[in-house]
Order: C-alpha cells, then structure tokens, then sequence
C-alpha cells in the first residue's frame, strides 16, 4: 500500500506541477497555438527548459523555432471546441489525405489571389506535418521509455520475450506508417512551388531519415538487451543446477584432475605446444641435412626478371598528345585569322573551313575547339565577333541541344 502511495503522490505533484506550467505560461502557449512558432521573448530561459522538459512544448530541429507539442494542441483544440485543429483519429493515413487536401485549397487560394486565406492553408499545413513528425517523435520516445522502465527491469524470460515482442511490433506499426508517405507522390502533388517543396519534401524527408535512424537504434538496443539477458539466464542456469546436483549429493567431492592419468575432454581443453627449433649452421654434421632441406625447396613457377629487360617509363605518349592539341590550336587560330582577313559579313563556317582546308580533325573535336577559344578570349576581344551555333532539340522529349555547325563572323561597326 505504501508503494501505491508513494506512486499516487508522485503523480500528483508530478501533474500539478504541468498544469501549473500550462496555466502559468497561457498567453505564450496560446500564442504559439494560433501562429506557427511560440514567442521566445515572452519565456525566460528557465521557463523554456522547463517547458521543454515537460513536453509541453517541443523544437524539430536546431534550424526551427519551439512549437507546441501534437497531445497539447489536441488538448487545447478539444477544449475549444475547434473542430480544424482537433484531430479524432491520429493515423497517419488520415493526416496525409489532410495534407493533401490543405495542399490543393493552398494552390485554389494563390490561384485566386486570396492571399490572407493563402497563409492560412500553410499555417495550417505547417501545423499538420509537425504534428505528424510530433507524433512519431513521441511514439520513438515513449519506446525508449519502455526500454528503459518496464524491458530493462523484467526478471522472467518469458516476461522479457512479451516485452520484446511488443516493442518489435511498435516499430513495425511505426515502419508502416512511415512507409505511407510516398515522395513522389507528394513531390508531384505540390509541383514548382518551392514553400510546399521545402515544408513538404525537403523538411520532412530529412525528419523521417531522423525517424528511420532511431528506430534502428531501438532495434539495435532491444537485440544487445536480449543477448545480455540470454548470457545471464544461462550463467544462472548453470548455477542452480549445480546447487541442485549438490542438494542431491551433499557429499559429492570434487577430484584432483592433475593426479589422474585419463583427463576428462572436458576438463582438458589445454592446447599441444609446438617445439621451437632453429637450424645451427656451425654443426658439422647437419650440413648434409641442411642441404637435402635447400635441394628440396620448390623452384620459382615464373623466373625472375633481369634488371636489364625492365625499361623506364616513357613519356612519348604524353608528348604526342600535346603536340596533337598544339597543332589543333594552332589550325584555330589560323581559322580566326581567316575570318578577319576575309571580313565576310555572312561569317565563315567552321566546318566548311575545316573541309575546304582538308585539315585531319573530327568535326566534334573541331568544333568544340572553336567553341572554347571563343570563350577563352578576353571580354574585349570577344565583342569583335559574333558566333552563331547551328543547333536543334535532340528529340520531342529530350531538350538537349545539338549543335551542328558554328559560324564565326566580324562584329561590324553600325
């Protein structure tokens, strides 16, 4: 009775301690009901964490402001009988077909040019998906909190088994509900709109990896907490069959296994040593042994290579290639040259030069090469000539550009 108590009292003061911080701080929680975030310049920093600790309110992240948490919006909701924000069935399921819903009235507002009703569909969209990561963040803690409290103190292990069976069905039903929200459905769902983008798909697929991170914490926790309790049921198995065998042969002595000749296997589990040795090169008479020993060594599969068939490394190959792009650069800028020679209002092909000059390059090669010395004249320089890029979408549904052919022409003076 006096535990009964002693945990009655507890949650008494425990409770009147929440609900004094609820009524205490009423304008700044109200406050935070009706906006986005809470206003940290009506708490002080003793309040904040005290707040914090109690769960009254709650931050997602370090980027993000203090939001009220998902059970005391609900709370305040039901108390004020609003019916947008009281939520009557918190499955994940549900909060997404409100999501989606709270996204087209969001997309029928800026449409129209309502902008006040705008703000209101994000506030209340915003409001939804911290909710909705609220609730998971709640439901991962609430299973650490068992871990800790009622798995962790369990002296039976069939007791343990059921508690671990019903932590692994909690992450399975959290799994399952984080396996719903599909982002490709919802990254076509809001389209270019980058608010909804970021809220939607980038904010919230970083807090559900989060999610997904501390789940396989959990996992990993129950596993370690299994085996160790696995380890400690066999130890004290063993144990008290011992003392039982005892019970049952009080004058059982155990026998000095040193003074018997046949050891019992499972006593004996010393491993044979291996007598070290070393050929004594200075006895006479183990020469002939030593040399048996050399003549039996197996040959070398490959011989060995000569010094003199290995040969430096050259460095022809990377000579050749840029003497090759030497004289690629050069033939452009002879083709430069060309174009203000002939001053040729209608401009000069980069290809027909490349063929009437008979020049031994790609046309690829040849124009990506007039492309780039283009680009890597100097601004003033570059202002003296015009390029033009003959060039067509690859397909109907492929917008890469194909460049055919490049004209090259002189800037004329108007």
């Amino acid at each position: 009775m006096s535990e009964v108590h002693a945990l009655e009292s507890r949650l008494l003061t425990t409770g009147t301690e929440r609900l004094s911080l609820l009524g205490k701080h009423a304008d700044a929680l109200m406050q935070g009901y009706t906006r986005d975030e809470v206003p940290l310049e009506a708490l002080t920093d003793a309040a904040l964490r005290k707040l914090l600790a109690a769960r009254i309110l709650w931050r997602p992240d370090e980027q993000s402001g203090v939001k009220l948490s998902p059970k005391v919006r609900d709370l305040i909701a039901e108390m004020l009988a609003d019916e947008t924000r009281r939520h009557v069935n918190a499955g994940v399921a549900e909060t997404l077909e409100l999501i989606r819903s709270l996204v087209q009235s969001y997309r029928e507002a800026r449409s129209r040019g309502e902008y006040w009703q705008q703000e209101q569909q994000l506030l209340r969209l915003r409001q939804e998906v911290d909710d909705l990561n609220g609730r998971f963040a709640d439901a991962i803690d609430s299973l650490w909190q068992r871990l800790n409290s009622d798995f962790g103190f369990v002296s039976r292990l069939n007791d343990k088994i059921r508690e671990n069976h019903r932590a692994q069905k909690q992450i399975e039903r959290l799994l399952d509900g984080l396996t719903l929200i599909d982002f490709d459905e919802l990254i076509e769902l809001v389209g270019s709109d980058g608010t909804l983008r970021k809220l939607l798909i980038s904010q919230l697929q970083q807090q559900l990896s989060q999610h997904y991170t501390s789940l396989r914490e959990v996992q990993r926790r129950l596993t370690e907490l299994m085996t160790r309790f696995r380890q400690q049921q066999s130890r004290s198995r063993l144990v008290a069959g011992m003392a039982a065998f005892l019970r049952e042969h009080p004058g059982f002595v155990p026998g000095n296994y040193a003074r018997r000749s046949e050891v019992p296997a499972l006593v004996n589990r010393a491993t044979s040593l291996t007598a070290a040795a070393a050929p004594a090169l200075d006895r006479h008479r183990d020469t002939a042994v030593l040399s048996e020993l050399v003549r039996q060594l197996p040959a070398p599969v490959q011989p060995p290579q000569a010094v003199e068939a290995a040969q430096p490394a050259e460095q022809q190959q990377e000579s050749r290639v840029a003497a090759r792009q030497q004289a690629l650069k050069q033939d452009v800028e002879r083709f430069y040259l060309a174009v203000v020679d002939e001053a040729d209002a209608s401009g000069v092909s980069a290809l027909g030069y490349l063929h009437a000059r008979d020049l031994d390059w790609q046309d690829e090669i040849w124009l990506f090469q007039v492309i780039a010395e283009y680009q890597s004249l100097p601004r003033s320089e570059q202002r003296a000539f015009r390029l033009h890029q003959e060039e067509s979408q690859a397909s109907s549904f492929n917008h890469v550009r194909l460049i055919h052919d490049v004209t090259l022409q002189l800037a004329l003076p108007a």
